[in-house]
């Protein structure tokens, strides 16, 4: 399989049935396409960890994985450029006002602050309006329905040594019951007044930042449409007009 970057690409489910097999046939895909190509990637599943060994012999080197292999690369030309590992996690977060003018909120185990906003990670190739929804109902219980884009917050150092991107949305409710599902992080949620909100001292600055833009701002909604004619999941986002 050939990529952008004039790479080839070996998936775990090419491999030969033995170290001797994969050594063997490694050497002589290497003299093949070295005059052609710019890059060899190989999966490697954890199955078959120790081809690990036998390939950085030959000059591969790790650049991403995940729980079940690992993705190593071979530069064939000096100045060949390999496009960098996912640096970054995605995280989503919610402001739910309801008719009565209440935030939904929650108060975590670990939080050493006030009550913040509902919201947690996106799952790997999670929408972020799918993980909106998820995420507030397994903090608090109640079910929204995303309406638009408020804030990107951008935070380095984060987990794992990456970057964080954190979207904060508006969201409207469709119900407004309490039940905690992540009891695991959650110890609390409650509807309380936005003016109250925004006057606790125990409130983050940043939660309300976020609060006030989403009370000022229509945000940024979904529109796919310019995009129509691309087959896969997507979600864009325009400014609303005001």
């Amino acid at each position: 399989m050939l990529d952008p970057y004039n790479g080839i690409t070996i998936n775990k489910e090419n491999f030969p049935d033995t170290k001797e097999e994969f050594e063997l046939n490694l050497e002589l895909l290497i003299d093949e396409v070295k005059t052609r190509r710019n890059l060899i990637w190989i999966y490697i599943d954890i199955k078959n960890s120790e081809y690990i060994p036998l390939a950085t012999k030959k000059g591969f080197f790790f650049h991403s994985c995940d729980k079940d292999y690992i993705l190593v690369v071979k530069r064939l030309k000096q100045n060949a450029i390999i496009p960098t590992a996912a640096n970054h996690t995605l995280g989503v977060g919610a402001v739910v006002i309801n008719e009565d003018n209440e935030i939904l909120v929650i108060k975590e185990k670990i939080s050493t602050v006030g009550y913040k906003l509902p919201g947690g990670h996106i799952d790997n190739a999670e929408m972020i309006t799918n993980a909106l929804a998820r995420e507030v109902y397994e903090e608090t219980g109640v079910k929204v329905e995303f309406e638009s884009v408020i804030s990107l917050g951008h935070f380095y150092p984060h987990q794992f040594h990456k970057s964080n991107l954190y979207v904060l949305c508006l969201a409207k409710p469709l119900t407004r019951e309490i039940n905690i599902y992540d009891t695991a992080e959650v110890i609390d949620a409650k509807w309380i007044d936005v003016n109250e909100y925004l006057a606790d001292e125990n409130v983050l600055t940043y939660s309300k930042a976020i609060v006030s833009a989403a009370l000022s701002s229509k945000g940024f909604k979904i529109d796919n449409k310019p995009l129509s004619h691309i087959k896969k999941e997507m979600e864009l986002f325009f400014p609303l007009e005001n």
